[in-house]
C-alpha cells in the first residue's frame, strides 16, 4: 500500500467526520448557503466580497472552540444563484462558482470558468488533530506559512503554525516569530485557516499534491480568494481580513532605537546627537532599561526606575517640543521579583494552571506569569500602565516577547467566557494584545493615531495598526539577506509595515561599515525605518565615523523628501490593501516573477534591489518588461534583460519604471516641520500615457479618510507627437492644508532640450529664454528643472515641445 493510500486510511479510521457523507439538504438565502450533510456535519458558505469567501465545517460534536476571526462583508449586494444539479450543486455569484459534489460530499472553487483549487478530502477531524486538506497542481507554486527564510516558493515544505522566537537567525528558518495560516498560489487564489492553535502547514512535503492545514483543536473555518491576479487576490483576501488603518506620519520617519537606553541622561544624549549631525529625527525607542536597571529581574515593573530616569515626564516634554515621540517597551510578562507581581496575582490578571492558580514558569528573564490578555479584568489591570504612561505623554507603543516566546501548553486562558488551553490560542495572543493596545488608546485619545510596533499576531492583526519586524536578526550577511523574502512573504497577506532592524540586531564581533550602510540602503525604501541593535555594536548612525554619519544622513535626508510618496504608499494600503513593499509578480508577469525574492516593487514606481553581498563592486538587476531609468545617474535601462549595475558606497540598484511619478519635498528635522506648501514632482518620462494619485491629510486623524478630510492630486502625464502635456488637478480638502503651492516640475529622461514650454495661464517660453525664466536643462542627466509655479485654482499643467 502507497504511503499516500495509508494516510487516508488513518484518516478514514480515526475521523470523526465521515469522509463519505453526502448532501443531504440545503438552503440558501441572498450571499449565504448552509448544507447539512448525512453525517449531521453543517457546512456553510458564505460570501464576504465579490471575489472571497468563508466555509466553515460545524460538526455534529464540534467541542468549544474560539472565537472565529471577523470578517469584513462587503457593502456590495452580492448572492448566490443556485443550480441544482444530479451530482453537484452550483452556488454562482458573478465569476465565482462554488461546486459542490453531492457524494462523496466535497467542494472546488471556480473563476471565470477555471478551477483555482478544491478540497482534496476536505475535512477531518479526531479529538487531537483536525484540519483540511486540498489538492495541489503539478506545477503549482505557492507563498505562505508567514515569517520563513525557506524562498518565495513554499512548496515541499511543512511548517510549524506555532509563533517561537529564532534568536540570531540567519539565511534558513522554518519557524519563527510570526505564523499565518494561509498561502497565495500562482494560479491565483488564496487560502486562508481561520484556526488560533498550534499546527502545521504541509504545502506537498508530506505527499506532493496535497495541501494540508492541522492543528491540535481549533475552529474548521477557511477563506478562499480569487481572482485575475496575485495583485487582485491579495487585495481582496486583505479587504476580506481587514485593513491596515493609516499610521501616524511620523512612523514613516526616522527612529532612535537600540537595547537599549540606560539612563535619561543617555537617552538625551542620543536625540542631542542627531541635532548635532543634523539628522532627521521623528522617534526615540527606550528598550526594558526604563523600568529597570539589569535585563533579568525587572520585567512587570511597568513602572520608570526613578534611579535611572529621574524625570521621565520633563524629558517626554522637551523632546515632544522638537517634535520627537517617544516609544516605550512592554511586555506580557509578570516576574514574582516585579514591583507588580503581587497586584497581578491579586486582581487575576495572570493566566493560570490546572488548580486555577497563577501559571508561573521559568524563562530567560526569570520566573514568571503571563497576563491573560483575553480575559478583559486582566486587560483592565494591564491598561492602567498604559494609560499612566500615555498621560506621561508616551506617543507610541512597543510590544515585545508576544509570540508569546515562552507559553506552556497546560497555561489556561479565559476568553468569551470559556477557558483554552495554550495551545488552542497561542497564535492569537498577539493579535488580542494588539488588539486591546489599539482600541484603548484610540478611545483614550480619539484625536491620534496609535502607534502599535509588535513581534507577533494573527491573520488581520494589521486592523489593530499593528507594525510588526522580523525579530533577533543576526548582525550578519545571512541574516541581511533573508529580509526581502520576510517582507514579501507578510505584505501580501496583510502586514504591510513589516520590517527589519536595520543593520541587523543579535551578535556581531565588530562594526561592519559595509553591512551596515547596505542594511540602511534597504531600510530607505522600507515601511519603518529603525536600526535597532545589541548595544556592544552602536545601532545608531550618529555613533559612528564621520563618513559613517555623511553616509547615513544623505540617505535619511532623502527618507525624508520621499515622505510624501511613502506616505501615499500608506494611503493606496489603507484604501485597497496594497503593501507598500511589492513582489515583481504583483505588478508583472506572475510566472516568471513569482520566484523572485532578490527585488522588490517599493509601491509601484520603484524597482529595488539590496546589495546582500560583502565587498561588491557591482550586482546583477533582471528587469522586468518596460523602459526603466536609473534613480542616482539617470541612465535609461531597457527591460526583459539582466544588467550589470556599477556600484558605489552611496548607490545600489534603485531603478524607476518609466511613466512614474514621485512626489517630493525638501527634508526637515522631522515630519511635522515639513513644508507641505513646497513641493517637486519627478516625473521619468514615457512615451506611454501614464497618471498616479497623490495622497495627503494632516497626518494624525484617525478618521481623515471616513471623514474625507483629505486631499488627492491627480497627476497625468500625456505624450503626443512632438509633446509632453503635465497636468495636476487637486480634489478635497483638510482643515490643516496649504491655502497655496508652489511646485516644480522635474522631469528626467528627455532625450534633449526641449524648444519651448507653455504654462497653464499663457506663459509660453521659447528655448533660448529658459534661462532667464528659471528653467534649468542638465544634459549629463538628460533631466529638465522648471522653476516652481503656483496653482492657479487647483490646476497646473505644463506642455513641453519636444
Amino acid at each position: 500500500m502507497t504511503n499516500r493510500c495509508i494516510a487516508i486510511s488513518l484518516l478514514w479510521l480515526f475521523s470523526f467526520f465521515v469522509l463519505g457523507a453526502e448532501v443531504k439538504s440545503f438552503t440558501h438565502e441572498n450571499q449565504s448557503v448552509s448544507i447539512e450533510l448525512s453525517d449531521n456535519t453543517h457546512v456553510d458558505i458564505d460570501l464576504i466580497n465579490a471575489k472571497t469567501l468563508a466555509v466553515n465545517y460545524r460538526l455534529l460534536d464540534d467541542r468549544v472552540t474560539p472565537p472565529a476571526l471577523k470578517l469584513f462583508e462587503s457593502t456590495d449586494s452580492l448572492t448566490f444563484r443556485v443550480k441544482d444539479k444530479d451530482d453537484t450543486l452550483h452556488f454562482v455569484s458573478g465569476n465565482v462558482t462554488v461546486v459542490a459534489q453531492k457524494a462523496p460530499f466535497s467542494l472546488a472553487f471556480w473563476y471565470k470558468g477555471e478551477l483555482k483549487t478544491k478540497e482534496e478530502i476536505g475535512v477531518f477531524a479526531h479529538p487531537t488533530i483536525r484540519g483540511f486538506r486540498f489538492a495541489l497542481q503539478p506545477d503549482e507554486k505557492l507563498m505562505g506559512g508567514g515569517q520563513r527564510v525557506l524562498g518565495t516558493d513554499r512548496r515541499n515544505h511543512r511548517m510549524p503554525l506555532y509563533n517561537r522566537a529564532h534568536y540570531g537567525y540567519g539565511s534558513e528558518s522554518n519557524q519563527m516569530y510570526y505564523s499565518l495560516p494561509a498561502v497565495l498560489s500562482n494560479r491565483n487564489y488564496a487560502l486562508a485557516f481561520d484556526n488560533t492553535a498550534s499546527g502545521y502547514l504541509d504545502i506537498g512535503k508530506a505527499e506532493h499534491d496535497v495541501l494540508q492545514f492541522e492543528a491540535v483543536g481549533g475552529k474548521l473555518r477557511y477563506i478562499v480568494s480569487m481572482g485575475e491576479s496575485m495583485s487582485d487576490v491579495s487585495q481582496h483576501l486583505i479587504a476580506a481580513l481587514g485593513k491596515q488603518p493609516l499610521p501616524p506620519r511620523w512612523a514613516l520617519g526616522n527612529f532612535a532605537s537600540r537595547f537599549g537606553y540606560r539612563s535619561e541622561q543617555e537617552t538625551r544624549a542620543i536625540v542631542n546627537a542627531y541635532a548635532t549631525h543634523a539628522i532627521p529625527l521623528d522617534a526615540v525607542v527606550l528598550d526594558l532599561y526604563w523600568f529597570g536597571k539589569d535585563i533579568k529581574g525587572h520585567m512587570g515593573n511597568l513602572n520608570w526606575d526613578k534611579n535611572a530616569f529621574p524625570n521621565p515626564e520633563k524629558m517626554i516634554a522637551d523632546f515632544a517640543d522638537q517634535n520627537i515621540k517617544t516609544v516605550v517597551i512592554t511586555e506580557p510578562f509578570i516576574l514574582d521579583t516585579s514591583s507588580t507581581y503581587t497586584d497581578a496575582v491579586e486582581s487575576n490578571a495572570l493566566a493560570t494552571n490546572l488548580a486555577g492558580e497563577p501559571k508561573m514558569f521559568d524563562f530567560y528573564f526569570g520566573h514568571t506569569g503571563i497576563i491573560d490578555v483575553f480575559n478583559n479584568a486582566a486587560q483592565d489591570w494591564f491598561w492602567q500602565f498604559y494609560a499612566k504612561l500615555m498621560d506621561q505623554g508616551v506617543a507610541g507603543w512597543w510590544g515585545d516577547l508576544g509570540e508569546p516566546e515562552v507559553h506552556p501548553g497546560d497555561t489556561l486562558h479565559k476568553w468569551d467566557n470559556h477557558i483554552f488551553t495554550a495551545d488552542e490560542i497561542h497564535n492569537i495572543y498577539g493579535h488580542q494584545w494588539a488588539e486591546m493596545v489599539y482600541e484603548r488608546t484610540l478611545k483614550a485619545q480619539p484625536d491620534k493615531r496609535p502607534f502599535v510596533l509588535m513581534r507577533a499576531g494573527y491573520l488581520g492583526s494589521q486592523r489593530y495598526g499593528m507594525m510588526p519586524w522580523t525579530g533577533d536578526v543576526s548582525r550578519s550577511w545571512e541574516g541581511f539577506k533573508a529580509q526581502v523574502e520576510l517582507s514579501l512573504q507578510m505584505g501580501i497577506f496583510g502586514l504591510g509595515y513589516i520590517h527589519s532592524d536595520l543593520g541587523g540586531f543579535a551578535g556581531g564581533d565588530e562594526f561592519d561599515k559595509d553591512l551596515y550602510l547596505r542594511w540602511l540602503q534597504l531600510g530607505t525604501f522600507s515601511p519603518v525605518f529603525r536600526p535597532h541593535a545589541q548595544e556592544h555594536i552602536p545601532p545608531e548612525p550618529v555613533m559612528h565615523s564621520q563618513d559613517v554619519i555623511d553616509a547615513a544622513k544623505k540617505l535619511i535626508d532623502l527618507r525624508y523628501q520621499m515622505l510624501p510618496y511613502n506616505y501615499t504608499l500608506s494611503f493606496d494600503n489603507t484604501l485597497y490593501g496594497k503593501p507598500l513593499m511589492r513582489p515583481l509578480s504583483f505588478h508583472f508577469e506572475q510566472q516568471k516573477w513569482f520566484d523572485n525574492k532578490d527585488s522588490y516593487m517599493w509601491g509601484e514606481a520603484f524597482l529595488v534591489s539590496p546589495v546582500t553581498d560583502a565587498k561588491q563592486t557591482e550586482w546583477k538587476v533582471d528587469l522586468p518588461q518596460g523602459r526603466w531609468y536609473d534613480f542616482w545617474s539617470g541612465n535609461a535601462f531597457d527591460g526583459n534583460q539582466i544588467i550589470t549595475y556599477p556600484l558605489t558606497q552611496h548607490t545600489f540598484p534603485v531603478l524607476v519604471k518609466a511613466g512614474a511619478f514621485v512626489p517630493m519635498v525638501e527634508p526637515a528635522s522631522n515630519s511635522a516641520e515639513i513644508n507641505w506648501s513646497s513641493m517637486q514632482f519627478h516625473y521619468w518620462y514615457s512615451e506611454e500615457s501614464s497618471d498616479y494619485t497623490y495622497f495627503e491629510d494632516s497626518g494624525n486623524a484617525p478618521l481623515s479618510i471616513q471623514e474625507k478630510q483629505f486631499l488627492t492630486m491627480e497627476l497625468t502625464a500625456q505624450p503626443t507627437a512632438g509633446k509632453l502635456n503635465l497636468n495636476i488637478q487637486i480634489n478635497g480638502d483638510y482643515p490643516t492644508a496649504p491655502t497655496s503651492r508652489n511646485i516644480q516640475w522635474v522631469v528626467h529622461g528627455l532625450q534633449a532640450i526641449p524648444k519651448r514650454i507653455d504654462i497653464l495661464g499663457g506663459k509660453s517660453v521659447e528655448q533660448q529664454h529658459f534661462s532667464a525664466h528659471g528653467i534649468t536643462w542638465l544634459a549629463d542627466k538628460n533631466e529638465l528643472l522648471l522653476p516652481s509655479t503656483l496653482l492657479i485654482g487647483d490646476k497646473s499643467s505644463v506642455v513641453i515641445h519636444l
